[in-house]
C-alpha cells in the first residue's frame, strides 16, 4: 500500500480529453494520422515496387511494400525460387491498393513479366547465368520459366551425358544459360550443359594429358550404340568399338556390357585435339588363337558353330574367337556353282576337316565334303566306259550338254552325240535342264574330274542301213522342210534329212521348188561318217532331157517309158524289198526314241 501511495498521476493528463474519449495529449487525431501516413511509401496501383518477405506457408506468401497494409501473394507463382525464404526482397505489381475486403492485392508473376523480355536480351549480352523452373515437358524438350517467359530447353542441353528419363527434371530448379533468341517471335531457347561444358573441356584436357598408350583405367558404361561402348572416365568419355569388345562376333554390345557397369578398359588410342580416345576390352584376355591346342593339325575333325554366312562360304567359330572358312567349294564334291546357303545357315552345328592352319596369321580353312568319300577315286569300277546310266542334265552350251550322273560325277554329251538321224542346232532343241537322260560313258579323264557321255550309242547306228536304202542315183519321194541361202533341207522316208543347193531345186518349168513341196529327189551323194545326204530335184528332168536327144525319135517314146520304168523300179526295189524286217525294227526304235 505503500508503495501505491507513492504513485503520482501525471501532472499535465487531460482528464476532459480522456473523458470524451480521446487520450492523445496535446496532440490532435488530425495531426497524428498525417504523421502517420507521411511515414508510409506513397504507391499507386499498376507499378512495380520492391517488398519484403515477412512470412510464408505453403499457400502463401506476405510481402511488406511499406504501405499500411502487406500484400499476399500466391505461394505458386515462387514456384521457380524454391530457395525463397523470410527477409527476401521479391518484386510484386500492385494490382489494387485495397480489395473489398481491404486488402492490399500484390502479383509476383506480373511483376516478372512487366521487365521479362529486358532481362532476358539483358541476360544474354552479359552471359549471364540465370535460374530457371522446369515447368514440364514437350517435343524434344521441356519448357523452363524464365523470369516469367516460358522458355524452351532442348533435350540435348539438358546434361552433357544422355537423358533416360526427362519426367524427373520436371518440377526443378536449375541454372541456365540463354543461347539463343528469336526477337521477332519472342522465343527463347536456355542451355544447361553450356554450363558445365566449358569446365568439363578443362577437365578433359587434364585428363587427356596424363594417358598414355596400354594404360588400364576403370569406367563406368555411359552409353551403348549399334556400333560400340561409350564409357565414362571421370569427367571425359571414350568408345570401345563394337569389334574391339570381344574376340569373338558380336551382333550387339548388349551382348557385352550394361549401362552403368563399371568395367576395365585399356587405352588403344588418343587424339589430344580432337579429345577422342579409343579403347578395348578384348585387350585385356589373352587371344583365343594363342589358346588353341597345339596339337590340332591339318586333317582333324573340329566342331563349331555358323556365325556368318556369305555366298563364297561360312564361318564357323570352333571356339570363342576362333574361326575357319567352309569355301562352297569345299562343301560338296559336286563341281556346279552353288550358293552356300544351299547348305547350311547361321546357327547350324557342323563337323568339318582342318584343310589348312596358320597360326601366325590366325587363319584356318575347313572342308565338309572331306568327311564324304571322293566319287572320283573309284570312278573306272564304278562307272567303267560303256556303261550305262541315267544322269540330269544340269547345263547346256553350244556344243553340248552337262550332266551329273551323281553327286560329283559331272559329263558331257557332245551335241553330235545325242541323235544318230535328228540335225540338231542347239541341245535345247533336244531335251530340258533339269529332265533325266540315258547316257553311255565313252571316255573317262579322270585327272579334269570330267566324262564324255553319249546318248545316240544307246541305240543302233541307222547309218548302216540307210546306206543299202539311199545309195547313189537312188530316187526318193522328199518334203521341202526349211529354204536357207545355200539351199534346202528335205526330209526323206525313215526319219532321215538330205540337203539340195538352189541349183538342184529348179523344176522342170524352170521355177523353183518351195517350202512344203513334195517332190523326188535324186542322191547324189551319200556320207555315213559325215551322215549328209546330198539331193538333187533337177538331176531327173536333166537326165531324162539328155536320154531323150540320145534316142531315135521312133524309140524315143517306148525307151523314155521303159528308162522311167527301170529308174523309178529299181530303187523302189530295194525300199520295199531290201531289208524289209531290219527297217521295219529300225522305223520302230527311231519312233520310240522320238
Amino acid at each position: 500500500m505503500e508503495n501505491l501511495k507513492n504513485i503520482q498521476p501525471v501532472d499535465d493528463f487531460n482528464w476532459n480529453a480522456y473523458e470524451q474519449g480521446e487520450s492523445y495529449g496535446e496532440v490532435s487525431k488530425e495531426d497524428l494520422v498525417k504523421t502517420y501516413d507521411e511515414t508510409l511509401n506513397k504507391v499507386n496501383d499498376k507499378e512495380v515496387v520492391i517488398g519484403k518477405v515477412t512470412s510464408m506457408n505453403k499457400r502463401e506468401v506476405v510481402v511488406n511494400i511499406g504501405f499500411k497494409s502487406d500484400g499476399v501473394v500466391p505461394m505458386s507463382e515462387f514456384r521457380y525460387n524454391p530457395e525463397l525464404k523470410t527477409g527476401d526482397d521479391v518484386e510484386v505489381y500492385i494490382e489494387s491498393q485495397e480489395d473489398k475486403k481491404g486488402q492490399l492485392i500484390l502479383s509476383h508473376k506480373k511483376a516478372r513479366a512487366s521487365r521479362s523480355w529486358e532481362r532476358v536480351n539483358e541476360a544474354l549480352e552479359k552471359d549471364e547465368i540465370i535460374k530457371g523452373y522446369i515447368k514440364c515437358r514437350t517435343k524434344g524438350g521441356m519448357i523452363v520459366d524464365v523470369f516469367g517467359i516460358e522458355a524452351f530447353l532442348p533435350g540435348s542441353q539438358i546434361d552433357v551425358k544422355p537423358i533416360r528419363d526427362y519426367d524427373v527434371f520436371v518440377g526443378k530448379t536449375m541454372e541456365f544459360k540463354i543461347v539463343k533468341i528469336n526477337q521477332e517471335f519472342k522465343n527463347v531457347v536456355v542451355s544447361h550443359k553450356a554450363l558445365i561444358e566449358a569446365e568439363l573441356e578443362q577437365q578433359k584436357k587434364d585428363i587427356i594429358s596424363k594417358l598414355e598408350k596400354g594404360q588400364v583405367l576403370e569406367g563406368a558404361v555411359k552409353n551403348i550404340t549399334s556400333y560400340g561402348v561409350f564409357i565414362d572416365l571421370g569427367g571425359v568419355d571414350g568408345l570401345i568399338h563394337i569389334t574391339d569388345l570381344s574376340w569373338g562376333r558380336v551382333s550387339h554390345p548388349e551382348e557385352i556390357v550394361q549401362l552403368d557397369q563399371k568395367i576395365n578398359v585399356v587405352i588403344l588410342d588418343f587424339d589430344d585435339e580432337k579429345k577422342r580416345i579409343a579403347l578395348g576390352l578384348k585387350q585385356l584376355t589373352p587371344h583365343p588363337w594363342d589358346a588353341l591346342s597345339a596339337e590340332l593339325k591339318v586333317g582333324d575333325i573340329v566342331k563349331g558353330k555358323v556365325v556368318v554366312m556369305a555366298d563364297y562360304g561360312a564361318f564357323i567359330e570352333i571356339a570363342s574367337g576362333v574361326e575357319g572358312l567352309i569355301h562352297v567349294s569345299e562343301m560338296s564334291w559336286t563341281q556346279h556353282l552353288r550358293s552356300a546357303q544351299d547348305f547350311m545357315k547361321v546357327g547350324d552345328d557342323v563337323e568339318a576337316v582342318v584343310l589348312t592352319l596358320d597360326r601366325d596369321e590366325r587363319k584356318m580353312s575347313l572342308g565338309i565334303k572331306q568327311l564324304k568319300a571322293d566319287p572320283w577315286e573309284n570312278i573306272e569300277t564304278r562307272f567303267p566306259v560303256a556303261s550305262q546310266h541315267t544322269a540330269k542334265v544340269r547345263n547346256f552350251t553350244n556344243f553340248g550338254v552337262f550332266v551329273e550322273i551323281e553327286e560329283g560325277v559331272d559329263g558331257l554329251i557332245h551335241i553330235s552325240d545325242l541323235s544318230w538321224t535328228k540335225k540338231i542346232k542347239h541341245p535345247s532343241e533336244f531335251t530340258q535342264i533339269g529332265t533325266e537322260i540315258e547316257v553311255q560313258v565313252l571316255e573317262i579323264d579322270k585327272e579334269n574330274r570330267r566324262l564324255s557321255l553319249g546318248h545316240k550309242q544307246l541305240e543302233e547306228n541307222p547309218w548302216d542301213v540307210f546306206e543299202t536304202i539311199f545309195n547313189v542315183g537312188s530316187i526318193h519321194e522328199g518334203t521341202i522342210i526349211e529354204v536357207l541361202d545355200k539351199g534346202a533341207v528335205i526330209s526323206l522316208p525313215y526319219g532321215v534329212e538330205g540337203f539340195a543347193t538352189p541349183k538342184h531345186l529348179v523344176k522342170e518349168d524352170g521355177s523353183q521348188a518351195m517350202v512344203d513341196e513334195k517332190l523326188q529327189f535324186k542322191v547324189i551323194e551319200f556320207n555315213k561318217e559325215a551322215k549328209r545326204i546330198i539331193l538333187s530335184h533337177s538331176r531327173i528332168h536333166e537326165d531324162e532331157q539328155k536320154a531323150a536327144r540320145k534316142e531315135p525319135a521312133g524309140e524315143k517314146k517306148s525307151s523314155r517309158k521303159a528308162k522311167e520304168e527301170t529308174v523309178m523300179t529299181t530303187p523302189m526295189e530295194k525300199t520295199t524289198l531290201g531289208d524289209i524286217e531290219e527297217l521295219a525294227a529300225l522305223k520302230e526304235k527311231l519312233s520310240a526314241g522320238k
